[in-house]
């Protein structure tokens, strides 16, 4: 995945294919802000990238395979939110910090996941990335609403259960505020944090 590399050893620059990989992804999100996912061609993101078609070529073999490492890079961030989450102890305010930096990545990266929620079903490999990153975050809900001493298990009044609801209920929600405002986007994490917190028995 981008952003790996510059991670090895101790180097302190990054090589060149490292960075014309970034600008390539960088380009890919800021076209489907401009253009959307349909319109945008291979040619577009290799303009966008300061380089030639072949040399693109040389990283990505189809318009697909850069959505999809695009997809990858941003569902690291989201990986790595949904372990902050499950690490904090006191369960509201593990519920409001997740909620809070749901909103933060739904604003800075919205529509790559509005992208990978609308290609998950026809592309394998981001349908995989993305249920994958969902599992995760049912991992996290799951130790919350355990903490807050909801019964562990797969019931449906079972912590597990109750979470895998709650994940894509809140993926739903955020999915479609991010389409009007980000008014909207704060609208959805109020109401997730209040059913999360009513699910968790932590209000009434």
């Amino acid at each position: 995945m981008s952003g790996h590399h510059s991670a090895r050893g101790r180097r302190t620059t990054e090589r060149k294919g490292d960075v014309r990989e970034r600008a390539i992804l960088d380009t890919c999100e800021a076209l489907l802000a401009h253009k959307g996912y349909d319109a945008m061609t291979i040619g577009d993101v290799a303009q966008g990238a300061g380089i030639t078609r072949g040399a693109l070529y040389f990283y990505f073999g189809s318009k697909q395979e850069v959505v999809t490492a695009l997809v990858a890079r941003t569902v690291e961030h989201l990986w790595k939110r949904s372990r902050a989450t499950a690490q904090t102890d006191e369960p509201r305010q593990a519920i409001a910090a997740a909620m809070q930096r749901t909103v933060e990545l739904w604003n800075e990266h919205g529509l790559v996941m509005r992208t990978a929620i609308d290609l998950s079903l026809t592309v394998p490999e981001i349908g995989e990335l993305w249920n994958h990153t969902a599992d995760l975050f049912i991992e996290a809900i799951t130790a919350v609403l355990e903490h807050a001493g909801i019964q562990a298990g797969a019931a449906p009044d079972q912590a597990s259960a109750m979470a895998r609801a709650l994940c894509w209920m809140i993926e739903r929600t955020f999915y479609h505020a991010s389409q009007e405002s980000r008014e909207k986007l704060q609208e959805a994490s109020a109401t997730c944090e209040h059913i999360w917190l009513t699910s968790a028995g932590l209000i009434t």
